[in-house]
Formats: structure tokens, sequence, C-alpha cells
């Protein structure tokens, strides 16, 4: 009788340990929830006692709030995509820039290598034929000092501080920055004009035809010695064209909004404005390096054309054969040149 109490005894208590053990279990439990509870409603009532506290908030999330100024931006009191649009700009453009005039230069080098100056197949004959008008010239020259005096400023924008910074005190780094500015945006708009008219002058001349195809297809005679016929302008001359209409329309277009921002543009507007501007123009830099190779070191006879507006009677022949057979024969628009072919007292190469 006394076991059987005692076994009852034990059962009893060992159940009774499992309640007290579960019950402070709960209450542990109970007790941890409760604190976080606590916690997070002292949180939040702190941040209700802190004056403004949601709209700061607000301010650093980008939130626009109600402002009596007319502009759509000034109610943006942190905006963070100034940041992102630097690590843009500093970042993947200025690398491709590195990389697109790195790259022009280094395929100069292997051409001049390779193939050397295209030298007049039978010699200069002392004849010259008139193939650049006056008025070409001036637009020609116009737009090219303006265009080499806007790379060098953008350039100094883009790399300025990795480039001419260590070479230079802060005092003239500083100077040269606020005239390079100026030159710029005073340089950008005369160059929007002389490229309309440069399109306009020479839009006539840049029709591609059948003949261009087949100028192409024989590299225009850089890497042999075959000439393909060309006429008054070959397909490489044309292709640039076309590259300074598109391109120099995307640097201008842009160029203009960032010069005149008074025109509601946003920031994002701007911001894209600006990356765009600055591809374009790295893209024009590159492909202008090889123009100005094949105009100059690469083709002997070709600069004389526009600095003096003629070229030599077998230049012409060996270059643009058909538009010379057209002065010959006075057809078209080429008739008018037969005059100009005399012998030149100018010197037969610069």
């Amino acid at each position: 009788m006394l076991r059987r109490l005692l076994g009852r005894s034990r059962r009893g208590g060992a159940c009774v340990g499992a309640l007290v053990l579960m019950a402070l279990t709960l209450l542990l439990f109970a007790g941890a929830s409760s604190e976080a509870a606590y916690a997070a409603q002292s949180r939040n009532e702190a941040s209700e006692q802190i004056p403004g506290a949601a709209l700061w908030r607000d301010v650093r999330q980008g939130v626009s709030g109600i402002t009596n100024s007319p502009d759509a931006e000034h109610g943006n009191l942190i905006n963070s995509s100034g940041e992102d649009w630097r690590q843009t700009r500093n970042g993947p453009v200025a690398a491709f820039g590195r990389w697109a005039l790195a790259l022009a230069a280094l395929g100069i080098g292997l051409l001049f290598l390779i193939r050397g100056r295209i030298r007049v197949d039978n010699g200069f004959s002392g004849k010259t034929i008139e193939r650049w008008t006056a008025p070409d010239r001036v637009i020609h020259w116009f737009v090219a000092i303006l265009f080499v005096v806007l790379a060098l400023t953008g350039l100094s924008f883009l790399y300025g501080k990795e480039l001419l910074l260590p070479i230079m005190d802060r005092a003239s780094f500083a100077a040269w920055g606020a005239l390079a500015k100026t030159l710029h945006n005073y340089g950008g708009p005369l160059f929007v004009a002389g490229l309309v008219l440069m399109i306009v002058k020479w839009l006539p001349h840049n029709r591609f035809k059948k003949i261009d195809a087949v100028w192409l297809a024989k590299g225009g005679g850089i890497l042999t010695k075959a000439h393909p016929s060309a006429e008054y302008l070959n397909a490489g001359e044309k292709l640039w064209f076309w590259l300074v209409v598109f391109g120099g329309l995307g640097v201008s277009i842009s160029g203009l909004i960032l010069d005149f921002p008074n025109f509601g543009q946003t920031r994002g507007t701007m911001q894209l404005t600006h990356i765009l501007h600055t591809l374009f123009a790295l893209t024009l830099m590159a492909v202008f390096l090889g123009h100005v190779y094949i105009a100059t070191l690469g083709t002997e006879g070709a600069l004389e054309g526009m600095v003096y507006g003629h070229v030599d009677v077998e230049w012409a022949k060996q270059h643009h054969d058909l538009w010379y057979q057209e002065v010959v024969e006075g057809k078209g628009a080429a008739a008018e040149k037969i005059p100009d072919i005399s012998p030149s007292d100018k010197p037969a190469t610069l």
C-alpha cells in the first residue's frame, strides 16, 4: 500500500515538474514578446516625438514635397542620381573614350607600317585642277578648327584631373578650366552653324551610287596598289561625311540642350544628355584621327586640295578618275572647272 502511494507520488511530482517547466517556458517567451513589442512601441513613440521625422524620412528617400518655386525639381531636397551620373561618366564612359582613341591611334600606326604613304604613281605633272572652291575651304576649316577646339576642351573636362592636374599647379589648372569652359560653351553654337552650312553645301556630292559599293569592296585601294574608280568623292569620303552629319547633329543637339538649360530640362534629362553628348563626341574624335591621317600623311597630294583649292592632274587621275574624265570632257557640273587645268606655281607637296 505504501509503495503504491509512493509510486503515485513520484509520478504526480514528475507531472507537476513538467507543468512547471512548461509554464516557465511560456512565461519567458511571453516576456520576450512583450519586451520586443514594448521596444517597438517605444521607437515609434520616440520617432513621433521627433519633429518632422516622417518628413525627413521622405526627403531621404527622394520624395518630392510642395514648394512655391515653379521649378519641377525644387521640391526634391535630396537626389542621389547625381552620384549615379558621376560614376557612369567617370567609369564606363571615360573607359570607352580611352579605348576608342587608343584603338584609333593603334590602327593608324599599323596602317602606316603596313602600307606606308600612298604616293602618286606617275609623279606630279605640275598641272593642277580645281577641286575645292573658296567657300568649300572656308566652311571646311571653320568646322575643323572649331572641332579641334571643342575636342581639346571636352577632353580636358573628362580627363583633366588625371592627365593635366599632375603636371600643372592648381591655379593654372583652374584658369585653364575656366577658359576651356568658355571656349566650349561659345564655340559649340558656332560649330552647329558651320555644320549646317557644310551639310547644305556638300550634300549633293555625297549620295551613294553603285560605284561606291565597288570601291568599298576593294577597300579603297588602301591596302593594295590598285586604285578603284571614284567620282568627285569616293565612298570613304562619303562615309566620313555621313558620320559627321549624324554624329555632328547628335553632338550639336545634345550640346545645345546642355548649353541652354533654361527650357524646363530636368536633372535626369541633363544627365542623360551629357552622357550621350560625350559618347557622340568621343566617337567622332576617334574617326577624326583617321580622317586627318588619310588627308595628310597617309595620301600624298591630298592636303593641297583643301589648302590651295587645286590638286595635281596625276593625283586626280589616280584617285578620282571618273571625276577627272568628266572635267576633261566638260560633262555635268564639272564642266565649269575645265579652264582651271593649268600649270601650277604652287609646291607639288606639303
